[in-house]
């Protein structure tokens, strides 16, 4: 470990937060963006209401807060970006830094072009208001916001390629990269500040938003549509819930972006990891609630003034799901309000703030790893920023050409892939890789291999019967089969394991089971906040056969290559995207010294003093 020099000279030179507070407001802030707002309610609506709650809160504490806290524990343990954090687990986990932090980078690519419509809405409700909004329907304020602010009248429908740059956009776009570098350029101290009002005034005018809403006539109607009809029936119908309400919470925590780990890098080394990561989830979840609420009854009003006389409308004939909720239904139902064209205005400001809270955090989570790297020993920090603002601009043209909204469909769909493959290699890294050689010195290869290959083989065979030929019940049963088939072998080998090493089986079989990752938990405890034995279950045994399952369900959906009828060209990208981060990982397994050689001396240094190896220097210690 390392000595007491040495851990106050890291804690002087590495940025951190000024209070915990501004680490609370910074990660709620990072958490809470658009998808809260639009991407929650309206999976709910589509989904059987209350019914969602279910896969939902599931995906929250099984999946979504375990994994937070690895990601917290491994910033704040080894005091660097994710490439160096999960290089710290092991040499060859790096490429997970890499792959998360790219997937951070190509989601600030269309991210920050959505912030920047979101400006020009609301620059552009200073004219023609009542046309646009006040007058028009939601689907009618939905076209103008997809044909006159995003500029998509120009295109050919038959292909959707780009046909030219909305310029108006592109100073939006300027604008919005200008505040993030001016509010992340100080240091996460500054911008810990900054988001007391970025995220606290937002929080404010949601509250406004709500009791304002639930005043309303009608307001009952559209909370019941929201959340106060349970179809159950969706969970099995539907099997495709289970998967979005996963990538709702890794879309809307933020985990698997490399933004928590960043963050974690700035917390002091005995702060509060559980209770952080419980207070930024919930508080995340409970926005997101809120929300639904505040949207879903101002939109049963809108019901009831469009029903007139032949009493309110069903709620389907008023609504839109997805973007088309924010940008179209909700601002017309405020429109009819008292002052309709304030209340508007104050709803896009309220998404703008939303929105560049988390371009903070996704901007913050590839920069600090950057700055990590050797790049940090030629530039400054706010160099590197800069740089990356320049080729954020530059790529974000093509998000502003008026096929920009299709090009950002398309990413954020093969997104959802990157962000389970990354959360099933965040979870196998931890809970299978890390510590491997320990364990093959103790108990020998072959009981290691052999469980690894049962465990996750048994959930593969169930997975092809499952999404393959569609049977639950048969899948299940060719889980069980396979899983027990395979553990008799592995308890033989066990058995030789004991007599070999002289040891007592059950120390075997808890060596090959828990032993890892009770390591990892132990190492990553702080003073104040042990992880409990339940989150190293979960990280080794619960989540990621859970993420492969997802994983498969989401391929098995039948939208894979031909999402959203698309052309062929926009599916090519989507797939690119997919097979770069999977190329990402893969030169981090086979050729490690690729990124070992790109990461800061004294970090490679840090990160093995505290893995209790005091000669490192420049020198790799691969598997």
């Amino acid at each position: 470990m390392s000595d007491v020099g040495e851990e106050v000279r890291d804690e002087e030179v590495r940025d951190k937060w000024s209070s915990r507070s501004s680490f609370i407001f910074a990660s709620v802030g990072a958490a809470v963006g658009f998808g809260n707002v639009w991407r929650f309610p309206a999976l709910a609506y589509e989904f059987g209401g209350g019914a969602f709650f279910i896969p939902y809160l599931l995906a929250l504490f099984v999946i979504g807060i375990p994994l937070l806290i690895l990601e917290l524990a491994l910033g704040q343990y080894y005091r660097t970006g994710d490439m160096g954090a999960f290089g710290g687990m092991h040499a060859r986990l790096r490429g997970i830094g890499v792959a998360s932090v790219g997937c951070s980078f190509g989601v600030v690519l269309y991210y920050v072009p959505l912030i920047a419509w979101t400006a020009n809405a609301f620059f552009s409700s200073f004219t023609d208001f009542d046309k646009n909004y006040r007058n028009s329907t939601g689907d009618g304020a939905y076209v103008y916001w997809m044909d006159d602010i995003i500029g998509m009248s120009t295109l050919d429908t038959e292909n959707f390629y780009p046909t030219r740059v909305m310029w108006g956009n592109f100073g939006c776009l300027v604008l919005v990269y200008a505040i993030i570098l001016a509010c992340t350029a100080f240091g996460m101290g500054t911008t810990g500040k900054i988001t007391y009002f970025t995220m606290g005034f937002p929080i404010l005018l949601l509250f406004i938003f709500l009791i304002k809403a639930l005043t309303l006539e009608g307001a009952g109607a559209g909370v019941k549509a929201y959340i106060g009809m349970w179809d159950m029936s969706v969970l099995s119908d539907k099997k495709e819930v289970w998967s979005r309400a996963v990538s709702q919470i890794f879309f809307s925590i933020g985990v698997t972006f490399g933004v928590f780990t960043a963050f974690g890098s700035g917390c002091p080394k005995d702060a509060p990891i559980v209770a952080n990561s419980f207070i930024i989830a919930l508080s995340n979840s409970i926005f997101s609630v809120i929300s639904g609420f505040a949207i879903y009854a101002v939109i049963g009003n809108l019901a009831v003034l469009r029903g007139g006389d032949s009493g309110p409308l069903p709620i389907a004939n008023v609504t839109n799901a997805g973007p088309g909720l924010v940008f179209g239904t909700y601002p017309v139902a405020l429109a009819q309000l008292n002052g309709g064209e304030h209340w508007v205005r104050l709803f896009f400001i309220f998404l703008f703030l939303l929105g560049i809270d988390s371009g903070f955090a996704l901007f913050e989570s590839f920069t600090v790893v950057l700055y990590d790297t050797v790049l940090g020993d030629k530039y400054s920090k706010r160099t590197i920023q800069m740089a990356c603002g320049v080729i954020g601009i530059l790529v974000g043209i093509l998000f502003i050409t008026d096929a920009g909204f299709i090009l950002l469909d398309v990413v954020d769909w093969y997104i959802n892939f990157i962000l389970l493959l990354v959360g099933f290699l965040e979870v196998f890294g931890a809970g299978w890789i890390f510590g491997i050689e320990d364990q093959i010195k103790e108990i020998g290869s072959a009981p290691v291999i052999s469980f690894m290959s049962t465990f996750f083989g048994s959930v593969i065979i169930a997975c092809g019967i499952w999404f393959g030929v569609g049977s639950i019940g048969y899948g299940f049963l060719a889980l069980a089969v396979s899983f027990i088939t395979g553990m008799g072998p592995v308890l033989k080998l066990c058995q030789d394991a004991a007599v070999a090493n002289n040891k007592d089986l059950n120390d075997v079989i808890t060596t090959l089971t828990m032993g890892n990752v009770m390591v990892l938990r132990e190492r990553l405890s702080t003073n104040t906040s042990t992880l409990p034995v339940i989150w190293a279950v979960a990280i080794k045994h619960v989540i990621p056969p859970l993420l492969l399952i997802c994983f498969a369900n989401l391929c098995a959906g039948g939208n894979f290559f031909k999402y959203g009828g698309y052309v062929t060209a926009y599916q090519v990208l989507g797939l690119l995207i997919v097979l770069a981060t999977l190329l990402l990982f893969l030169v981090g397994v086979f050729v490690p010294e690729v990124y070992g050689s790109l990461l800061k001396i004294e970090i490679m240094e840090s990160v093995d003093r505290l893995n209790g190896k005091s000669d490192s220097g420049s020198k790799e210690i691969e598997a």
